[in-house]
């Protein structure tokens, strides 16, 4: 199973200046629950915009260059060589940025995506979801409060 995972606005924005553009706890744990013990597939600015890799799971990271070899971490050239990797894998989750999401849409069997309740300026976008390829077979409503400066979703959409 192929897992697409992500945070995106209603205009679909996913980030800015390589950070993300707001804080949702909720979110972070749900990110933690599903992934942890599996397989993490992102590009390489992904993966530098976390401090350090993510305990308890298993980074292969998609770059151009040749050269770039961060330690514990597997690197490939492509999403077809990421997807190569995992290929014994039961569930393996691609976790960005905008350009994998968008090559990744042909071949995900599933997409986790908390859906932000704003409309927010950003650099990175997340794909459009195709109504006629993908069912959403859960939707969970989160307000905002305290901790939450925006209310969200957790969406689970499945390929048709």
């Amino acid at each position: 199973m192929i897992t697409i995972i992500a945070a995106a606005s209603e205009n679909n924005a996913l980030g800015k200046n390589n950070d993300l553009l707001w804080h949702l706890p909720d979110d972070f744990k749900r990110f933690k629950t599903l992934t942890t013990g599996h397989h993490i597939i992102m590009g390489r600015k992904t993966f530098e915009s976390f401090p350090k890799p993510l305990p308890n799971r298993t980074h292969i990271i998609i770059t151009r260059n040749q050269d770039y070899q961060p330690e514990g971490c597997v690197v490939v050239n492509s999403l077809e060589d990421a997807l190569h990797f995992c290929r014994n894998q039961e569930e393996t989750y691609i976790i960005g940025g905008g350009e994998i999401y968008q090559q990744s849409m042909a071949v995900a069997d599933k997409i986790e995506l908390t859906r932000v309740h704003a409309t927010i300026d950003a650099d990175t976008f997340f794909p459009e979801i195709n109504p006629e390829q993908w069912n959403m077979i859960t939707e969970e409503h989160h307000p905002k409060d305290d901790k939450h400066l925006y209310s969200f979703s957790f969406q689970t959409f499945i390929k048709k």
